[in-house]
């Protein structure tokens, strides 16, 4: 009788422990602490990302993310680098309003601006992003996804994976929250071949994505000479203010003139080597050499981008 009972004891918990450690992790994210989210315009909520590498110290919370809230709705602006700090960002949304997530906008494809996507999946939000997104997603994703694996560990893999949107912008489309219009732009291939900017038209709040680095050193993953040609319409652009990739918030357009000059910096030094007939490993050592003392995350970004600048201009 009692071997009897003891087996069905063994039975109820095989069934109902799974089902109440799922409770507990449902409660645990329930209960994710509020990532620390600045209002910097009326309605307009943001996270200023570590100037760092992606590591399991930050979490991958290295780069600035949103949220955008309307009369009737939310839009959120990148999601972070890590399932974590997606949670952290809806709880901090939550913590402001009840209204629901309609839309969540990715910048581009990298993983410290689109990791935090599961969070927001299956609750009826329509993730929107650039035309090139979901191949760029589709090409790079597991790529990022073992990079993730190998510099986060075993804490924060159990989630990761890659949401690609399914509204998509080809040139420009205008969202709306309820008496709040936001406009997204699709640019050419500059910092990568899927950038996009949002606008908001209420305050006039630019958020850039990665087309702007404040602080730490700007990334080529795309084309030098496409990201020094969108300068020209950049200005063009009325805004108040900019909510940059990386770096502090900043008035506009002034915030771009560190990004221009380095890059500019960058392209002159490299055609110079190159009319020289210097090979490409003295661009990784030399080129914007002058620029190190004004930025953060210099030596591990600045070989890479003369290495890239090199091998694109060499063909003009």
């Amino acid at each position: 009788m009692r071997k009897r009972a003891q087996g069905m004891i063994r039975r109820i918990l095989f069934f109902v422990a799974p089902i109440a450690l799922a409770g507990a992790a449902g409660l645990i994210h329930a209960q994710e602490v509020e990532l620390p989210v600045s209002e910097i315009a009326p309605g307009v909520f943001t996270f200023a990302g570590q100037t760092a590498l992606m590591n399991s110290d930050n979490a991958g919370a290295i780069a600035n993310i949103g949220f955008i809230v309307g009369n009737e709705a939310v839009a959120v602006v990148d999601t972070g680098g890590s399932a974590r700090e997606g949670r952290q960002l809806l709880a901090a949304i939550r913590g402001r309003t009840d209204k629901p997530v309609r839309y969540v906008i990715n910048t581009h494809a990298h993983p410290d601006h689109v990791f935090g996507n599961v969070a927001f999946a299956g609750s009826g939000t329509t993730f929107v992003g650039h035309k090139n997104l979901p191949n760029a997603m589709a090409m790079r994703g597991h790529f990022y996804v073992d990079g993730f694996r190998r510099s986060m560990g075993d804490a924060l893999i159990d989630e990761v994976r890659i949401i690609p949107p399914t509204l998509l912008v080809e040139r420009s489309l205008e969202l709306d929250l309820g008496a709040r219009k936001l406009t997204l732009r699709a640019w050419p291939t500059a910092h990568s071949d899927c950038d996009l900017t949002v606008f908001d038209e209420q305050t006039q709040t630019l958020f850039t994505g990665d087309l702007l680095f404040r602080s730490h050193i700007p990334v080529v993953d795309g084309s030098i000479r496409g990201w020094l040609k969108s300068f020209a319409e950049l200005d063009g652009l009325v805004a108040r203010r900019v909510v940059p990739g990386h770096g502090p918030v900043g008035a506009w357009p002034a915030a771009l003139d560190d990004e221009r000059r380095y890059l500019n910096v960058l392209a002159s030094d490299v055609r110079g080597l190159i009319a020289r007939g210097a090979p490409i490993s003295e661009a990784a050592s030399s080129a914007a050499a002058s620029e190190r003392p004004k930025w953060e995350l210099f030596d591990d970004y600045n070989a890479r981008n003369a290495t890239a600048a090199f091998s694109e201009i060499e063909w003009e």
